[in-house]
């Protein structure tokens, strides 16, 4: 695609419609960052501002540490540095900066500049869950032919998406990248950010539940990744999802479908669950059919993966050469994690983050797997359900009964102990069930129960921390 993009200040200041104060027009800055402990020299500092905290205060440090310039707003102090504590006015500093009216907007609005100005095909995924692995997915099935830059960590979200999309000054040919939310809206502002080519729409489910009045309203905060199609974009969606169905109608673009239902454009057939193992499925496309094989465990895993599989035959990419990289997908850090350990144990490190869906789906998983002495399962409490918490966490409950485990921990507050009593009324002894407060008194428990040969899923919500059980369990067991 070329060179990268050379930015100066006056290029930035043009894109974030802001005015440049006491600087050289022609400086190239380096990265563009937010927080002084990453910079380096010649970064260019942007100082944000939210309800606890403004960055404003840590200009002058910035400066220190050798930024080409910041991105600050008009009519705000900053302070900040061994040589500077005192607020003062942003235009006595004789530094490079570039005032603008509000900071994260013009971290976005540079955002949108360089990935326009860069000529990358951009695809974006949104969904309930699955999304990283999807992406993860897409990005390594279309590295074959692409250079391909994608979010780094979970950067997906109002400030998370914009610092990913400044990777595109690189020029990739393919940016995959993810969109989070958790309110009405958001997508739809980082569709705006990133105007992608493609669209990912993995499914809907009940995670973050609690901050909407039902399954069909978070639908429709989803289906805004349809929003500012143009006639020759794609979607890819859930052909088993109806929510999903119901919405995209009024998509301007082509439509490509994925999944096992006979309507699919990519389809799955002869589907078989190899437990911890990964999934193995016949994929039916209109350019044929091949055997798949993925270490990635689940149904779930198993959608995400033709998702993937429909974006790289869009793009080009031949169902041989989809087969051949397909066994060699991995999950990624805490999400379906499959760790062999000491004597025989294996760990499932799901813990990243759960939802009643998600949480289904590895139980699934760990009910299909045949090869286990005994299957456990600690399971922290899934947050952000509102007044759904204590009725889906008992469902929860009697799922986990129904899996076959030998041994469940329950971690959190009143909803995992609501978890634990269903699974006992549903025909768990109450020998095999435990309840615990904190992951770090679970961790202790944990590693003491687990005998050789067990099969041990460790998933929760990120606020439950039960990531602090996997860790403890690896280095146990290493």
């Amino acid at each position: 695609m070329g060179d990268a993009l050379r930015l100066t200040l006056r290029w930035v200041a043009n894109a974030v419609n802001g005015s440049l104060r006491c600087g050289d027009p022609q400086r190239e800055i380096g990265n563009v960052v937010i927080d002084t402990r990453v910079l380096k020299p010649g970064d260019l500092f942007v100082a944000l501002r939210g309800a606890r905290f403004d960055a404003h205060h840590f200009v002058a440090e910035a400066f220190e540490k050798g930024a080409s310039g910041a991105i600050v707003e008009r009519g705000r102090s900053v302070s900040g540095g061994s040589s500077d504590a005192d607020p003062v006015s942003v235009r006595s500093t004789g530094q490079d900066l570039i005032e603008v009216t509000d900071t994260t907007t013009a971290l976005q609005d540079l955002a949108r500049a360089v990935r326009r100005a860069s000529g990358t095909r951009v695809v974006a995924i949104t969904g309930s869950a699955g999304k990283t692995t999807t992406k993860e997915a897409v990005a390594e099935l279309l590295s074959g032919r692409f250079r391909v830059a994608r979010n780094k960590g979970n950067l997906n979200n109002h400030i998370g998406l914009p610092l990913s999309l400044l990777q595109l000054r690189d020029r990739p040919d393919v940016a995959v990248m993810e969109l989070g939310m958790n309110h009405e809206g958001e997508i739809s502002t980082l569709v705006a950010i990133a105007e992608p080519e493609t669209r990912v729409w993995t499914n809907v489910g009940d995670a973050h539940i609690g901050f909407f009045p039902s399954a069909d309203a978070i639908a429709d905060a989803k289906a805004e990744i349809l929003e500012r199609a143009d006639p020759d974009h794609l979607l890819v969606c859930n052909a088993d999802d109806p929510r999903i169905i119901a919405r995209v109608g009024s998509f301007a673009g082509r439509t490509v479908t994925f999944g096992t239902s006979n309507a699919a454009t990519v389809r799955a057939v002869d589907v078989e669950a190899l437990g911890v193992d990964g999934m193995r499925a016949r994929i039916v496309t209109s350019a044929g059919e091949r055997e798949i094989h993925t270490p990635l465990v689940g149904l779930g895993n198993l959608s995400n993966l033709l998702a993937a599989t429909a974006v790289a035959l869009e793009f080009g990419s031949s169902l041989d050469e989809i087969a051949e990289t397909a066994p060699n997908l991995r999950a990624a850090d805490r999400r379906g994690m499959v760790i062999r350990l000491r004597d025989g144990v294996v760990l499932i490190d799901d813990s990243y983050n759960s939802s009643p869906t998600a949480l289904a789906r590895a139980l699934e998983t760990v009910a299909a797997d045949a090869r286990a002495l005994r299957k456990v399962a600690v399971i922290g409490e899934m947050l952000e359900l509102g007044a759904h918490a204590l009725n889906l966490h008992r469902e929860a409950g009697r799922l986990a009964a129904a899996a076959g485990l030998g041994l469940l921990f329950a971690v959190g507050g009143a909803p995992a102990r609501a978890l634990a009593e269903a699974a006992v009324e549903a025909g768990m002894p109450a020998s095999a069930v435990q309840y615990v407060e904190k992951s770090e008194l679970a961790a202790d428990q944990i590693v003491e129960a687990i005998r050789p040969g067990d099969l041990v899923l460790v998933k929760g919500s990120r606020g439950t921390r039960t990531d602090i059980v996997a860790d403890r369990i690896t280095t146990v067991f290493v």
